[in-house]
């Protein structure tokens, strides 16, 4: 049971830094982004306004944080000084970073930015005013393929997940809002994950419980991204259900299409169709496959079907530390500027979402599955069942 990434990860993980820091003219390594932070240093903080900023070098790392994040960060002992400044926007974040910089002797860095994101209203001078600035997006690359210690906590994610899901079908019935079914569903499988995992839970969230599960219903489920409506669930409504939960930073994704009480011969004929379009694509993963291909085979299906007006988005993308991270399973893949020749291909460790949708004016339907990309083959991470009758709720 994988409930904490091992310090050996992030030693490992700054070995790889400093080698490309190494092969730079630059003196240190520095980022901005809250999860490019927690992946090098095992930091986690909520990006607001207020910057934070990690430096690494061959022998330290350093970091500047507001005050309010001081006490925090200062019990991650892989980081050697904490600098601050009081707040934004009476503090000065960048130039608080150029004197870090200054005292680790860094006149040149290699930066995820140059300053800070603009999140939440921040204004401030690039850090380029300071010192010379080349960017880099060595943490964004290294995130694509996941270690087995990462994919641990990804399947320890879903086994919860799986858990909150089960205990949405459980409650769920007619006369029942969506809203208060999804928190009892997160409640109790929260509590499930607390009571289990005791003092191995690692703290990583903020208010809420770590494992969640809700859906969307009735005519929201035409929209992929709807919101849970304001209205109380009746026999015939479809439900696109998703759960998950927080191990350590990392996540999974499964989702649902369900019907509460009975299913018409149509909405019978859209979910086999998604189900055999989800079938498609998984069928078509693995390592070295190009990405585009996994999409352009559930786009032919779409063709033969003639149903390309009813999909939305292409296939799925990778997950982690964030929900949605790259590579996207998309036929532009390959194509796109970003990527190198080498990267068009799944690769071992990667670890995907499958979720081809279909969407009529009315309802919507989706599966998602987050299934790792192995040396041989694909492992399913979720679990729970797939099949039209295990997906109807009952009354």
């Amino acid at each position: 049971m994988a409930t904490e990434l091992p310090d050996a990860e992030y030693r490992s993980r700054l070995r790889e830094i400093r080698g490309k820091l190494a092969n730079t003219d630059a003196d240190a390594a520095v980022w901005f982004a809250a999860t490019s932070i927690h992946y090098v240093s095992g930091f986690e903080h909520v990006q607001t306004e207020r910057p934070v900023c990690l430096a690494v070098t061959d022998e330290r790392i350093e970091i500047v944080v507001p005050r309010l994040e001081v006490e925090r960060v200062e019990e991650v002992d892989r980081i050697d000084a904490v600098h601050h400044y009081f707040d934004y926007p009476q503090g000065r974040p960048i130039e608080t970073v150029a004197e870090m910089l200054d005292g680790l002797g860094a006149d040149k860095v290699a930066a995820d930015s140059d300053g800070a994101p603009g999140v939440m209203g921040y204004e401030g001078p690039a850090l380029s005013e300071f010192v010379d600035v080349e960017t880099q997006s060595w943490v964004s690359r290294m995130r694509w393929e996941k270690t087995d210690a990462e994919i641990d906590l990804i399947r320890e994610s879903a086994k919860w997940g799986n858990l909150a899901h089960r205990y949405l079908a459980e409650y769920t019935e007619p006369g029942a809002h969506p809203a208060t079914v999804s928190q009892r569903a997160s409640m109790e499988a929260s509590r499930a994950m607390l009571d289990t995992l005791g003092d191995q839970f690692v703290e990583n969230v903020r208010g809420d419980g770590p494992a969640h599960a809700g859906y969307i219903s009735a005519h929201e489920t035409a929209l992929p991204h709807g919101h849970t409506p304001n209205q109380w669930l009746e026999r015939g409504d479809v439900l696109i259900t998703g759960a998950g939960a927080n191990v350590d930073g990392y996540r999974s994704e499964l989702e649902r299409t369900m019907f509460v009480g009975e299913v018409s011969s149509e909405q019978e004929h859209y979910f086999d169709l998604m189900l055999e379009a989800q079938d498609i694509a998984i069928d078509a993963l693995g390592p070295g496959v190009p990405l585009s291909y996994v999409d352009e085979q559930v786009w032919e299906f779409y063709e033969e079907q003639g149903i390309t007006d009813l999909a939305q988005h292409h296939v799925g993308h990778n997950i982690g530390l964030g929900g949605h991270e790259p590579p996207y399973i998309d036929q532009g893949w390959g194509g796109y500027d970003q990527v190198d020749d080498t990267d068009t291909e799944m690769q071992p460790g990667q670890v995907y979402t499958i979720e081809p949708g279909i969407y009529t004016d009315g309802e919507g339907y989706r599966h998602s599955d987050t299934i790792a990309i192995t040396e041989d083959g694909i492992e399913w991470l979720t679990y729970y069942p797939r099949d039209l009758d295990s997906n109807v709720i009952t009354e």
